[in-house]
C-alpha cells in the first residue's frame, strides 16, 4: 500500500507486518471501535477500518506522524480520526479492538530523549530496558479495552515478553504470544549491540532478535 511518509516518520517494516498478520488472524469485528497506538503512518489502522471497524482511532506522539496518517485516511477516504498526543490522554472510551507498535528498544540513558536531532529516535526508544511505554500499556489495557475487547502488541523478545504477559494477566485479562519472528539487527541494534552485551541482553555476537505479538483479552460481560 502506497503511503504518505514524511522524513522522521517511523517507516512500516517487519514489526508493522507482524502486527498485521496477527490482526488479519485475529480478525476485526465489524461495526467495531478501534485504537491503534503509537500509529506511524496509520497502516494498521487504515488496515482495521478496512477489514470492518467503523469507528477507527489512531494516536501518535509525532506531530510529523498525525499528519501522515491523517492525510493516508482522507486520501483513501476511510473512517479514521487522527490524535496527536499520549495514548493515555487522547482519545477516551474503550475499544473492541486495539493495536500497539509502540517504542520497545533498550537504549542507554545518553540516547534516551535525544532532540529531534536524532529524527524519529523517539518512534524506538525506550529507556534502558526497552519498556518505558510497555509498562504503561499493559497497566492502562483493563481500562481501554471494551468487555470483550483484545489488545495485540509488537515488541521484541530483547524487551521482555514474560513481563508483558504478566502485566497483562495481573489486570485481569488472558494475555498469550500469539506470533513470533526471528530478524537481523537492523542499523539501530547493531549501532547498540555493544552496550546489550554489557547489559546482558543478548548474547556474545547475537545479532539477531525474535520480535514477538502478544494478545490479551478482556473477558465479555458474565464470562
Amino acid at each position: 500500500m502506497w503511503l504518505l511518509r514524511p522524513p522522521g516518520v517511523y517507516a512500516p517494516q517487519g514489526d508493522t507486518d507482524l502486527l498485521l498478520g496477527a490482526l488479519r488472524r485475529t480478525g476485526v469485528p465489524r461495526g467495531s471501535r478501534m485504537l491503534d497506538i503509537c500509529t506511524g503512518t496509520g497502516l494498521v489502522a487504515l488496515v482495521g477500518a478496512r477489514m470492518g471497524a467503523t469507528d477507527v482511532h489512531a494516536v501518535d506522539l509525532s506531530a510529523r506522524a498525525a499528519l501522515a496518517a491523517r492525510w493516508n485516511a482522507r486520501l483513501r477516504r476511510l473512517p479514521v480520526t487522527v490524535h496527536r498526543g499520549d495514548f493515555l490522554d487522547r482519545p477516551t472510551g474503550r475499544f473492541d479492538v486495539i493495536t500497539a507498535n509502540p517504542p520497545y528498544v533498550p537504549c542507554p540513558d545518553r540516547d534516551h530523549g535525544l532532540p529531534m536531532a536524532a529524527r524519529g529516535a523517539r518512534a524506538w526508544n525506550a529507556g534502558e530496558d526497552g519498556r518505558e511505554c510497555l509498562d504503561r500499556l499493559c497497566a492502562a489495557a483493563p481500562r481501554l479495552l471494551a468487555p470483550g475487547g483484545v489488545m495485540l502488541i509488537v515488541h521484541s523478545a530483547l524487551s521482555g515478553p514474560y513481563r508483558t504477559l504478566g502485566q497483562l494477566r495481573e489486570g485481569g485479562l488472558k494475555a498469550a504470544v500469539v506470533r513470533r519472528s526471528r530478524k537481523p539487527f537492523g542499523p539501530v541494534l547493531r549501532g547498540r549491540a555493544a552496550w546489550l552485551e554489557e547489559r546482558g541482553l543478548i548474547e556474545p555476537g547475537q545479532r539477531e532478535e525474535e520480535l514477538v505479538v502478544v494478545r490479551a483479552d478482556l473477558a465479555p460481560r458474565g464470562g
